[in-house]
């Protein structure tokens, strides 16, 4: 049985369509990167499957339980966490404790056991010697490590990482790749929409490409990037 399950997912706003007839299926322990031009969909997919947004038509399945029409809190619950392009912490509390509310609330971990697995996150993310550092102090690269910090603290199954490279040197993107290697073998399945799709390649097995809220190549990253489609519509190259 496959983890997640998206079936002929629907949403629009007006004559916008942000998912149109949506399906993929991700395997238990599986990396499946994600790309497309701006405005595509893959955020709107990522709102859909973390249920900040409600589709209009179709389904999702965790585990094979239908989970539509849960909220985010009990789909965090169920073992979906997610990170977003701009980290916004709790900038006056401390690093530590910016875990302790997802491990609280989402994991439902009481202490000491959740006290324990915050600093194992935080030393697993490079974070754990600014424990006890306002998180507003933070640099770029440190607020993205804390936004994948917070996630992981929600102990999820399923871990959605929308554009943590972005904005990040080539140097910081490979530590961070690195990180996320290690969480993917961990056994956390990992949906990664980025850009920097060398970043991408290193971690996945499987690259989908969505275009105006509609899935147009699913396959092995080496497939999908030499595909004419993939081509002409994510980089622009017309093909004859």
């Amino acid at each position: 049985m496959s983890l997640l399950e998206v079936r002929h997912l629907a949403k629009s706003f007006g004559a916008v369509k942000v998912a149109d007839d949506l399906s993929f299926m991700l395997e238990k322990g599986a990396a499946l990167g994600v790309i497309g031009p701006n405005g595509a969909g893959k955020s709107s997919m990522f709102h859909l499957i973390g249920g900040s947004l409600k589709p209009g038509a179709g389904q999702i399945l965790l585990d094979g339980a239908d989970i539509t029409a849960l909220r985010p809190e009990q789909r965090c619950r169920a073992g979906i966490a997610r990170t977003f392009q701009v980290p916004q912490p709790f900038s006056k509390m401390t690093v530590f404790e910016n875990l302790l509310v997802p491990s609280a609330f989402g994991a439902g971990a009481a202490e000491p056991d959740g006290d324990r697995y915050c600093v194992q996150v935080l030393e697993q993310t490079g974070l754990l010697r600014k424990a006890n550092q306002p998180a507003g102090t933070l640099t770029l690269l440190e607020r993205k490590r804390l936004e994948l910090a917070r996630a992981l603290a929600a102990r999820p199954r399923l871990l959605l990482l929308d554009e943590i490279a972005g904005g990040l040197t080539e140097h910081e993107t490979a530590q961070l790749v690195e990180t996320i290697k290690e969480i993917n073998r961990s056994g956390t399945a990992i949906i990664w929409i980025e850009h920097i799709v060398h970043a991408l390649t290193a971690v996945v097995q499987r690259l989908m490409v969505i275009n105006f809220g509609a899935k147009v190549a699913d396959g092995s990253p080496g497939e999908v990037m030499g595909s004419t489609i993939v081509k002409r519509i994510y980089m622009g190259i017309e093909v004859a």
